[in-house]
């Protein structure tokens, strides 16, 4: 599909602060790994192929088991694959991914409390919200 609006060239402030979002979050406690493990299950949700190729590549990069990888969409069913602190994660992106149903639940929330500290669990809502605009910016802009 031919990109509807060249949107980084026209609004290139807007898009220098979703951008500054993610470099700020390079120095989080998270750890890049969670993150881009984050981010592609939100770009999985959401359907972003863009993203899906970009953090696939940033995860194998960074040496992630090809099996996590490959079980990342299925993760409730693969508890051995994923750690507490990873499935934690991943369902509060979930749950803000898909916050006009999940309302984050206070029953999610308080398993990131046992897993994650309250700067982890800040920097983990900013990753997830961020990642939902950009996968939301590159699907309407088709690119």
């Amino acid at each position: 599909m031919p990109l509807r609006l060249p949107y980084f060239d026209l609004s290139p402030e807007a898009l220098s602060g979703l951008r500054a979002v993610n470099a700020a979050l390079d120095n989080s406690p998270l750890g890049r790994e969670l993150i881009e493990l984050v981010y592609l299950r939100i770009s999985q949700i959401n359907g972003c192929a863009f993203c899906l190729k970009k953090h696939t590549k940033a995860l194998r990069e960074l040496g992630t088991a090809p099996e996590k990888i490959d079980t990342l969409a299925g993760w409730h069913h693969a508890s051995t694959t994923f750690s507490a602190r990873e499935s934690a994660a991943l369902a509060w992106a979930e749950c803000i991914t898909h916050i006009s149903q999940s309302h984050a639940p206070d029953e999610v929330f308080q398993a990131l409390r046992q897993q994650f500290s309250d700067k982890e669990i800040s920097d983990l809502t900013f990753a997830a919200s961020n990642m939902n605009a950009l996968n939301r910016l590159a699907i309407a802009m088709r690119q």
